[in-house]
């Protein structure tokens, strides 16, 4: 088992980070709320690897660049960074090769977090 079976990503404004992130990842991100929090889920098949997670507005959430890096698993790096700069992100590791483990590449949300993308080609 990977050691890793959730995140959460802090946002400020959680329409426009919802807009963002589907857009950017051709994904249905469902809102719930939680208590004080207000959630937005990824998409979740537990039968596929990876770690699920959600988009997190609540007192102690603060968006940054630093801290936890969280990557995300695309099929094309450059075509990802593409929406994202396009939906109001910014690139701030274009993608590059991590040898035998693939690709990666690292962007700026439209709420200020640090993420990553990951792909095998």
């Amino acid at each position: 088992m990977n050691p890793v079976s959730w995140f959460e990503i802090p946002v400020n404004d959680m329409d426009r980070a919802k807009d963002f992130y589907e857009k950017s990842f051709d994904v249905k991100i469902e809102i719930h709320e939680m208590g004080p929090a207000l959630m937005g889920w990824f998409p979740n098949n537990p039968e596929a690897p990876g770690a699920a997670g959600t988009l997190l507005k609540g007192d102690t959430y603060v968006p940054s660049h630093d801290g936890t890096l969280v990557y995300l698993g695309v099929q094309n790096i450059e075509a990802t960074l593409e929406k994202i700069n396009a939906n109001g992100g910014k690139t701030m590791q274009p993608k590059m090769s991590i040898g035998e483990y693939g690709f990666i590449g690292v962007f700026e949300d439209c709420e200020g977090n640090r993420v990553a993308l990951h792909s095998l080609t």
